[in-house]
């Protein structure tokens, strides 16, 4: 049996960063702002305001549409229950001199985004990773506000690809890495447990009470059927179904943003602030040399704290494969 604590290690990397610190009001109410309204930080926007009230005081949001912002402050404050019987956080418009006057940053922006039938010779790509250079450039200009501002809350990357730009803001703004996670890895547990949930294989339908997901949001994804009971064919194939999901909405003409927007960003970063266990990004390695690795995790009072439960070598091998070519392009 391996840990997930060996990870670093077995990548050559011996000096590890600890948890360091908790950068927002745990179980509080948080000031959130949002960069970049597009499909998916709508989405995730709704979700905030309506399930958000315990831990959200208000939500700051910032585009670069004038008209965007001018709709959403309007449409997002009416959405609401009548009475007065329920307190929603209210929304209101950003400029970049108060973005990161908050205490949780979530970055939404993409550039770059490929159109529905995008594929390379027929084949079709992975959309996350044709977006990892143009978002680059865009989490550096934020990346050196934030240094500029001696930003002390949490960054919560939602663009795509997550792991990757959760490591190019770390390089670029001279934050901890204890104040930034990645979000895409709930999505993915979603569409596992959803293939899980119809499947007639008795090993895949473990995964709603056992499985695990790890990884990024990508092709190095890794779904564990089960941690107690681990099968690698059914982990393989729920991999595979997961992996691939967002190519099966693709194909019906729609770009696959609702689920991602809610399950991986909205609730897992609710579920952060509440200190409960969630899917979600944290960094393993040094101060530079690692990666931030999808996991299953929650935030204390010390810092982000991963689930670390013995598993099989054979499991480990994968999670190890994916770890190490996180590594590779960061």
């Amino acid at each position: 049996m391996r840990y997930l604590h060996e990870l670093p290690r077995d990548n050559g990397i011996e000096e590890v960063t600890g948890a360091g610190g908790c950068p927002v009001i745990l179980n509080g109410k948080n000031r959130v702002n949002i960069l970049a309204l597009g499909d998916v930080g709508t989405t995730m926007l709704i979700g905030l305001r309506l399930l958000g009230s315990d831990v959200v005081s208000e939500i700051g949001i910032l585009d670069i549409r004038p008209e965007n912002l001018e709709r959403l402050e309007m449409e997002i404050n009416q959405i609401g229950y009548p009475f007065g019987t329920h307190d929603l956080p209210p929304v209101r418009i950003l400029d970049e001199d108060t973005l990161f006057d908050c205490d949780l940053l979530i970055f939404c922006a993409s550039r770059g985004v490929p159109p529905v039938s995008a594929d390379d010779g027929g084949e079709k790509i992975d959309v996350r990773m044709v977006q990892l250079e143009a978002n680059r450039e865009i989490i550096k200009h934020y990346a050196d506000l934030a240094k500029k501002a001696a930003y002390k809350g949490m960054v919560a990357v939602v663009s795509d690809p997550v792991d990757n730009l959760a490591a190019a803001f770390l390089d670029e703004a001279g934050l901890e890495p204890w104040q930034i996670q990645g979000y895409g890895l709930g999505v993915m547990n979603m569409r596992a447990l959803y293939y899980a949930e119809r499947s007639s294989d008795a090993a895949e339908t473990l995964y709603a009470s056992e499985g695990r997901a790890f990884g990024p949001h990508g092709q190095d994804l890794v779904i564990a059927n089960s941690i107690e009971h681990y099968d690698e064919n059914a982990s393989l194939h729920l991999t595979e179904l997961a992996k691939n999901a967002n190519l099966k909405v693709r194909e019906l003409g729609f770009k696959p943003y609702i689920a991602p927007a809610i399950s991986s960003a909205a609730v897992s970063i609710l579920l952060t602030l509440r200190g409960e266990w969630h899917y979600g990004s944290v960094y393993m390695g040094s101060r530079t040399e690692g990666a931030f690795m999808g996991v299953k995790n929650r935030l204390t009072a010390e810092g982000f704290e991963y689930e670390d439960v013995p598993l099989p070598d054979s499991l480990y091998e994968r999670i190890l494969e994916s770890y190490r070519n996180l590594c590779r392009i960061r």
